[in-house]
């Protein structure tokens, strides 16, 4: 039996949840519960702070999870990053009062308060930049204020609870972090873990595609499958009226409404959108 570790709060538990519900997992959940048998797709579920799943699975004591990158390089975990799901995306930046750094490179003598020390480290190394670093727990955009750093590197989203605590982002992020599916190095069931994997793939395509339907004139072919290419191809399927065809195809989400303005204008009609609930390509 597979077994995989969930974030059980923070920003990547519940868009972890619905993943794994649209993959076919995890439909009879509770919030407070630690670990969930799935005897159907013969997975076991473990319920987990979001730090801890990196070592957890890099030990092998768990197969796979799913947590954040800046969680994973933090840990140091040999845990191997397989599949970026789109979701709970994030910076991890420097941050300091107004006008006391003008780049990282000033950072060299000063202290730096920071979650995610293993991360700090190593990209201060990286650079050559010599600074004492402070491990918080939490609320580290308060050390500067309480007199524990000179600086804070954390995990931003908006930056809004940095300004709030009278602190200016500092130069680029240091890195940009989402969700990622992991999995140990040691032995373990290769099909299961290509099978999780390739559901969670079918998430993820079926999120960022929708398939659409049209009919067009026999003649305008051509020009609406270079509106509409598809994948390998666009399906096209005659209709009772020799002078029509029907198209199918599948559109990136993100651009459907200007292929269906294209589409309109070059004769298509009948244009239909459809939602895609599941994948496999």
């Amino acid at each position: 039996m597979l077994r995989v570790a969930v974030p059980n709060k923070g920003a990547l538990s519940e868009p972890a949840r619905a993943m794994l519900r649209e993959a076919g997992y995890l439909q009879t959940t509770g919030p407070r519960e630690l670990m969930v048998r799935d005897p159907i797709n013969d997975v076991e579920f473990f319920f987990l702070r979001p730090k801890d799943i990196a070592t957890y699975v890099g030990s092998g004591t768990l197969d796979m999870g799913i947590t954040g990158l800046d969680m994973l390089l933090d840990s140091g975990a040999p845990a191997e990053r397989m599949l970026d799901l789109g979701f709970g995306g994030s910076t991890f930046r420097l941050a300091a009062p107004t006008g006391r750094l003008r780049s990282p490179a000033d950072l060299s003598g000063l202290t730096v308060a920071t979650s995610y020390a293993g991360l700090l480290r190593e990209w201060l190394d990286a650079r050559g930049i010599q600074a004492q670093i402070v491990r918080l727990d939490g609320a580290v955009e308060n050390a500067v204020q309480l007199g524990v750093a000179d600086a804070v590197a954390d995990v931003v989203a908006t930056g809004t609870t940095l300004r709030q605590a009278g602190l200016e982002v500092v130069g680029e992020p240091l890195l940009t972090s989402e969700g990622v599916l992991v999995r140990t190095r040691r032995d373990v069931d290769e099909a299961a873990v290509a099978t999780f994997s390739h559901r969670l793939q079918g998430v993820i395509v079926a999120r960022t595609y929708v398939l659409v339907d049209y009919d067009i004139p026999t003649a305008l072919v051509d020009d609406a499958c270079a509106i509409t290419p598809g994948l390998e191809s666009p399906t096209v399927s005659p209709l009772r009226d020799e002078k029509w065809v029907a198209i199918r195809a599948m559109v990136p989400r993100n651009t459907i409404h200007a292929v269906m303005d294209d589409l309109f204008t070059l004769g298509g009609r009948g244009i239909l959108v459809t939602d895609i609930h599941a994948c496999r390509l």
